[in-house]
């Protein structure tokens, strides 16, 4: 795999740019920054990927991000490829230090929309949530305010590495601040760990989602969750539809949820 991936890049990119990526980014990594790289749909010059891509590193170097290159790409992209005539402002629901929306605000600003994020900036609501042993075989527990960062050092890392002037923030628990949120979504991102949250942002976002528009969350490898997307009942009776189609689920950590 290794080998095919290099080849992949030698073959497609000039020689300095992938002397470049071949030290700043692993082997893992190398696959999903190469299929980046030479997407044609993305509608942005090859000096905007590299931008992204750039900076991107450099967000993980400074600032504590929990996440994954394949699922900030995944999400970056699905950014750049929303056709124009679609409307809506992109949603992040949980930022933690702000990694994240630092690299999401970078595609935000490319195709002029805004992005909009949620977080309580207190980290995990209290919760009886028992720990869960993920797909994956580990065993997580979320606590009362694990994965905090505050309003302002969130604020400071997008400022720094990212497009400040893109975002929004509604700060509080999901449960006090998306029932008054009314506006079109055209792409949502949620990492929020617990399945009382995740319900909470799907009865509220989900409806708000454009037709052949996604969420994704980051939280397929949980169990609770897994449970919950996998459940038809949550579907018809607090959502209003049939279960939609969700890739990825009970494979993957990052799971996709379209409406069609």
């Amino acid at each position: 795999m290794a080998g095919r991936v290099r080849r992949l890049l030698k073959a497609n990119l000039p020689k300095t740019v992938y002397e470049i990526l071949r030290v700043f980014y692993p082997v893992k990594n190398l696959l999903e920054v190469a299929n980046f790289l030479i997407d044609k749909n993305l509608n942005i010059s090859f000096s905007q990927k590299l931008q992204i891509l750039r900076k991107s590193h450099l967000i993980s170097t400074h600032v504590e991000s929990p996440h994954s290159m394949q699922e900030m790409l995944t999400f970056i992209s699905h950014i750049l490829k929303i056709p124009k005539e679609k409307k809506g402002v992109i949603v992040e629901a949980g930022c933690y230090k702000g990694g994240s929306s630092a690299k999401f605000s970078m595609a935000a600003s490319i195709v002029g929309r805004e992005l909009v994020i949620f977080d309580s900036f207190m980290g995990i609501p209290q919760n009886s949530e028992p720990q869960q042993q993920t797909i994956f075989g580990f065993v997580t527990k979320f606590a009362e305010g694990s994965y905090c960062g505050s309003l302002e050092e969130v604020k400071s890392n997008i400022a720094k590495f990212g497009s400040i002037s893109s975002c929004r923030f509604i700060e509080g628990f999901f449960e006090d601040t998306m029932p008054s949120f009314a506006e079109p979504v055209c792409a949502a991102y949620i990492d929020v760990d617990l399945v009382s949250s995740t319900r909470t942002c799907l009865k509220y976002l989900f409806p708000l989602l454009e037709k052949d528009c996604s969420i994704y969350s980051q939280d397929g490898h949980l169990p609770l969750v897994t449970d919950l997307l996998n459940d038809d009942c949550f579907w018809e009776s607090e959502i209003g539809i049939s279960k939609p189609r969700i890739i990825g689920l009970e494979k993957q950590k990052l799971v996709e949820i379209v409406k069609r």
